[in-house]
């Protein structure tokens, strides 16, 4: 907040101090990669710089040609340090995984959203400023929100006015109180002294029934579903808050999870900015290359495919175990069974009921889903079936 205040003074008499910016980010880094262990650091420069040689050869390139092959081939060039990182665990390698720092997941979403747009056309031009001081933005450097450079370029390159900026204090202020209350109060109840206790006892029915399964368990499953969720929302908040307070408005990532209707309504709501950005990035871009092609005729058939592409990619970005993919092929199904209900419930709208009974039904039948494959997400069934 002291390194802050200096941003905040000079926002509100209609200045932004874009020097002193750049010292505090710098200042920041260095406490929270150079703090500890300094390999963190020395990985993230070079993470930087190499992303920085893709992203301007890349614009360079693009500025006179447009092959589809070479800017595959730059995309897969700026995800290969996090596959490194993702794999080292798999292979318990370290010396693959040389890029290895907080946050690197995020920062490289940000990279290939950047070369996407530039073969788009929709980033025709960008200077290594820019560059750097988006990937390096700290307040969602870590754990996101991901945000997008033209709406981050729009924030930055203008200062809000008195109202607007009071505006965002405001929100700052109450998005800093939710965040704490969410993390520190909510969060702590249910991860730190409920959970181990549940999980405790979750795990003394191992060998003692079918599969270990029991009322302890679906106890487990509901903890950790608040918890994971107040936990993450409540960084999220802290993020969003402190940007806020810088005079940027990044986008929030959860909006009432919890109250969705269906499961598609669900992913509008929960983590919407990794949600949205592998809807766009990866998602839509499959569906128009199927289509394009002609590889499936049937659209039903390409959203499927869609899907089950779409969630077993999120799942092996999460990890290389078991319940990882199984949570990804998880959504998958119950995306695809969404998208059939609808079909009929579209095509018998007059026989099927819609009232508040109904909504009611859908949001406890969704929030059972989910917090299903919370559970499956949390390991607790490697614990007690294989380890």
């Amino acid at each position: 907040m002291l390194l802050l205040l200096p941003i905040m003074i000079g926002l509100w008499f209609g200045k932004r101090f874009r020097v002193y910016d750049f010292i505090a980010t710098v200042i920041i880094l260095i406490i929270t990669f150079f703090g500890g262990n300094m390999s963190q650091g020395i990985s993230l420069i070079f993470y930087v710089l190499y992303e920085m040689l893709l992203v301007f050869t890349y614009l360079s390139y693009r500025k006179k040609h447009n092959n589809f092959w070479i800017f595959t081939g730059y995309v897969v060039l700026a995800i290969i340090p996090l596959v490194f990182v993702k794999l080292d665990p798999l292979l318990k390698n370290q010396t693959i995984s040389l890029f290895a720092f907080l946050g690197i997941s995020y920062l490289t979403f940000k990279a290939v959203e950047i070369i996407m747009e530039i073969r788009d056309g929709v980033i025709k031009d960008i200077k290594p400023y820019e560059f750097v001081r988006f990937l390096l933005f700290f307040p969602t450097i870590s754990s996101g929100p991901i945000d997008r450079f033209r709406r981050f370029q729009k924030d930055v390159m203008n200062v809000p006015s008195r109202d607007e900026y009071v505006e965002l204090l405001h929100s700052g202020v109450n998005r800093l109180m939710q965040g704490l209350l969410y993390k520190f109060i909510i969060g702590y109840f249910f991860g730190t002294l409920l959970l181990p206790k549940i999980q405790i006892l979750t795990l003394s029915y191992k060998g003692e029934t079918p599969l270990g399964l029991s009322w302890a368990l679906v106890a487990y499953m509901y903890v950790y579903s608040m918890y994971l969720f107040f936990d993450f929302a409540g960084y999220s908040l802290f993020a969003v808050a402190i940007s806020n307070f810088m005079g940027v408005k990044t986008p929030m990532n959860f909006r009432a999870p919890f109250k969705s209707h269906n499961i598609k309504d669900f992913w509008n709501r929960w983590h919407i900015t990794l949600s949205f950005w592998f809807r766009d990035f990866i998602y839509m871009r499959l569906m128009f290359t199927v289509i394009k092609h002609k590889w499936l005729k049937n659209r039903v058939t390409i959203a499927n495919v869609g899907y089950i592409t779409l969630f077993l990619i999120m799942g092996f970005w999460h990890g290389e175990t078991w319940y990882y993919i199984v949570y990804g092929i998880f959504h998958a199904c119950a995306m695809i069974t969404n998208d059939a209900w609808l079909r009929f419930k579209k095509k018998h709208r007059k026989q099927i009921p819609s009232n508040k009974f109904t909504e009611a039904f859908a949001i406890f039948l969704t929030f059972n889903v989910v917090c299903f494959s919370f559970m499956i997400f949390s390991g607790i069934l490697d614990k007690l079936w294989f380890v």
